[in-house]
């Protein structure tokens, strides 16, 4: 806590925000850039990582303290985030989302006259992490004169998803993804372009003179002139011509390629990679009940998972909150359940349970019974 109140006056800037001036390339540009284009370029894969952060839900703090609890209560709902934001659940909600596309994720605690006046979520194109230690990430800014470490790392949040052994850098979760979306993207464009000349039908005419050689330019310019106008007339007009002319469809004897098991095999492999269950992103592949519910609790397990990342740094913020609020920092973290479903499941594997019990004791009963009157 000294060490924040000594620091507080120069830790009021952003520390990883943006510098003026051309930045230097990063490391994992390119990489973050390619992800990028795959949630322009790829509609589930966006629509998979915005319900990702829609369904990783929402959390309660307990103190021992009630003055402290209520404190913090509002402070975390009404905390300032980013230019336009404000409440945890927005922070964390950015910062899952930019875990999840390039496998890593910095947030900054922002001081404002010695306590917490906002959060920041740091754009990784402009901050450098990098192994400080064994056990220690080293955050750098990424300016025009190179890379500048940040002064005051205690303020800083850094998640890796996935990371590799004895590496700051994560995995994201789009890895793997870009040649069956190139692939994917590919058979989209064939589409559109087979129909664009299938469906916006061409006509071929052809002119056959009736063995006058030097009027078939002529006749062919003036077949050509008359059969513009009617294709370009508003209404329906006729065409008339003299002689041995003949007008062909051009590509109408053509099939275009059956596209549906291609695309849900390349679809099936981004879905498998993504984690979710292929109804919630407007997928309709047959499943059973049973299927479905096996999916849900699979859904759950991986948001579990998300949660386990995201608790840590939720954690740190309330804890800095509650040192510099002069509060022992002292907070438990309590998540909501997921869905409705798991609700109506755990009170069902309750009641179940209890009925169990209940069976066990009155079956215990009549046996004790039995057992004394053989006895006798």
């Amino acid at each position: 806590m000294l060490g924040f109140q000594k620091r507080k006056a120069a830790a009021v800037t952003v520390q990883t925000g943006p510098q003026p001036g051309p930045p230097a390339i990063p490391l994992g540009a390119g990489e973050r850039a390619l992800y990028r284009s795959l949630r322009e370029s790829v509609p589930v894969i966006d629509a998979a990582v915005y319900k990702l952060r829609r369904l990783i839900g929402e959390f309660t703090v307990t103190c021992p303290d009630e003055r402290a609890q209520q404190g913090l209560q509002r402070f975390l709902a009404a905390v300032p985030v980013n230019a336009a934001g404000a409440g945890i659940h927005e922070f964390l909600g950015i910062y899952l989302e930019e875990l999840v596309t390039y496998g890593n994720a910095v947030g900054e605690m922002v001081l404002s006259g010695g306590q917490i006046g906002a959060l920041y979520n740091a754009g990784l194109d402009q901050v450098d992490l990098e192994a400080n230690g064994p056990l220690g990430v080293k955050v750098s800014v990424v300016g025009p004169g190179g890379k500048e470490p940040c002064p005051y790392p205690e303020l800083l949040l850094v998640s890796a998803l996935n990371p590799a052994a004895g590496s700051p850098w994560g995995t994201s979760l789009l890895r793997g993804l870009p040649f069956v979306s190139g692939v994917l993207m590919q058979i989209y464009r064939t589409l559109g372009v087979n129909w664009e000349r299938l469906g916006n039908v061409r006509f071929a005419v052809t002119c056959k003179p009736d063995g006058v050689r030097t009027r078939a330019g002529q006749l062919a310019q003036q077949v050509a002139k008359e059969w513009q106008q009617v294709m370009r007339s508003p209404e329906p007009r006729d065409f008339v011509a003299v002689g041995d002319v003949s007008i062909k469809a051009i590509g109408a004897d053509n099939q275009v390629l059956e596209s549906q098991v291609p695309v849900r095999q390349m679809l099936e492999q981004i879905v498998a990679k993504l984690g979710l269950p292929p109804f919630l992103l407007g997928l309709s592949w047959s499943s059973t009940e049973r299927m479905s519910s096996q999916q849900a609790d699979v859904l759950t397990s991986e948001l579990d998972a998300y949660r386990r990342v995201l608790t840590p740094v939720a954690l740190k913020i309330c804890k800095t909150w509650l040192a510099l609020e002069g509060f022992p920092p002292e907070v438990e973290l309590t998540w909501e359940e997921i869905t409705m479903q798991d609700e109506v499941d755990h009170a069902n594997a309750r009641y179940l349970t209890a009925q169990a019990k209940k069976l066990e004791q009155e079956l215990g009963g009549i046996d004790g019974e039995a057992s004394r009157w053989g006895t006798r």
